[in-house]
């Protein structure tokens, strides 16, 4: 398990109620079911149209149990954003 930060932006900020939050995980997937467990509701729905970020680098189509997360590590959780 690592410990890191996990940044919520724009929909995902307002759903969860904070701006960021420690993550305790070994993948995105586990740290997305800790986030979905202690914010029930919009966040659950706002996290299936997100995209995300690992230190700076776009998960894309991975499955997020695939990815590691790293110790001192930051998730941005992105909603798509409007406008150009």
């Amino acid at each position: 398990m690592a410990k890191g930060t996990v940044r919520y932006w724009a929909a995902a900020k307002s759903a969860a109620g904070v701006a960021e939050e420690p993550y305790d995980a070994g993948t995105l997937a586990e740290a997305l079911d800790a986030a979905r467990e202690r914010h029930p509701g919009e966040l659950v729905r706002v996290l299936r149209r997100c995209s995300f970020l690992i230190d700076g680098d776009p998960v894309g189509t991975r499955e997020h149990e695939t990815v590691r997360l790293a110790e001192g590590g930051t998730v941005e959780v992105l909603p798509p954003f409007a406008g150009g």
